[in-house]
């Protein structure tokens, strides 16, 4: 296991290092209490600076409100993303040692409440500067390395990806933890909580639910599944192992590069089998996705590429409502 002295504390004179961690898994699965239980342990053993972004604490009111109005899975997506665009604010601030400016469009009482939590855990300022039109950051948050914790269900791994890419764009470390909580533990926890979901929407979201999978997705690759939080004490090593892993590892930005050129040439490639085929055996009348599952064959690797080890990856899905 790699040790932690060249990352602890304030004393380091190179480039500050910083990682994004995705927390999985389904609701009531026990994620806040690992999360806060791992923010504590890292800044009492590591000395690093760690901000806990829970998307319940963060956008309650929205989610909350628009559960009850069924609101369409596309403004869930908008919703996420702005929250995304605040983080991103903040990773630029810390960056480039600066102070953070407030977006130009924001929803308010979204921006308020991630700003609020940011202060909480002594990553900014409490007083604003120049009545609020930006927000000076701690000395914690610019001299140690930095561990993000963004905490949701996440079920779809195109969620998660918007955050892998994120740290892609800033050359972030990035690694995943997912807590592997048995469905009826969650629906029982899920019943006692004073504004439970129903649990019909848990049990979709089960059935729904993409673990992560690194060896169909390579950025997956710093992953780990905690079978359940019981075992989460046991898993302190391994957990401390992934994230020293990933905060000494930060995506390039030309792994993506590489991904961009491998998805634009599996659609080149559909489109080639085509022209090649014609309509033959209802090619033309395919989905995309139908497309995308023949042309991955490896026969068709071997024509066309000549490497078998380069794969499409799939498309990604929509969110789902929790209404």
């Amino acid at each position: 296991m790699k040790t932690a002295e060249n990352t602890r504390g304030t004393g380091s004179d190179g480039p500050r290092k910083r990682v994004l961690c995705v927390l999985c898994g389904l609701p009531a699965a026990g994620k806040s209490t690992f999360a806060r239980a791992l923010a504590h342990r890292l800044r009492q053993e590591q000395g690093w600076a760690v901000g806990v972004v829970a998307y319940d604490d963060v956008m309650p009111d929205a989610f909350l409100a628009g559960a009850r109005a069924r609101r369409a899975p596309s403004q869930w997506k908008l919703l996420r993303q702005e929250l995304l665009k605040y983080l991103e604010y903040f990773l630029m601030a810390v960056i480039n040692g600066c102070q953070m400016s407030v977006p130009p469009s924001r929803t308010e009482a979204m921006w308020e409440d991630f700003i609020t939590c940011l202060k909480d855990q002594d990553l900014i300022f409490s007083a604003a500067y120049e009545a609020q039109s930006c927000y000076l950051l701690t000395k914690t948050a610019v001299s140690r390395p930095l561990f993000l914790v963004l905490d949701d269900n996440f079920y779809y791994q195109s969620m998660r990806y918007e955050v892998y890419q994120l740290a892609r764009k800033y050359s972030l470390g990035f690694c995943q933890l997912f807590l592997d909580c048995p469905l009826e533990t969650c629906l029982q926890r899920n019943s006692q909580r004073p504004q439970a979901l129903p649990p019909e929407t848990i049990h979709l979201m089960e059935r729904k639910l993409e673990k992560p999978n690194p060896e169909k997705n390579a950025w997956e690759h710093n992953s780990l599944t905690i079978p359940s939080p019981a075992c989460a004490s046991e898993a302190s090593l391994e957990v401390t192992d992934l994230l020293l892993t990933a905060l000494e590892n930060p995506v390039k930005y030309a792994e993506d590069n590489m991904e961009q050129k491998v998805n634009f040439q599996c659609r080149f490639n559909v489109n080639q089998k085509e022209q090649l085929f014609g309509n033959q055996e209802g090619f033309s009348e395919m989905t995309f996705k139908q497309r995308w599952e023949r042309a991955n064959h490896a026969a068709i690797w071997r024509i066309i590429l000549g490497n078998e080890h380069i794969k499409c990856r799939s498309p990604e899905k929509r969110p789902l409502s929790m209404g």
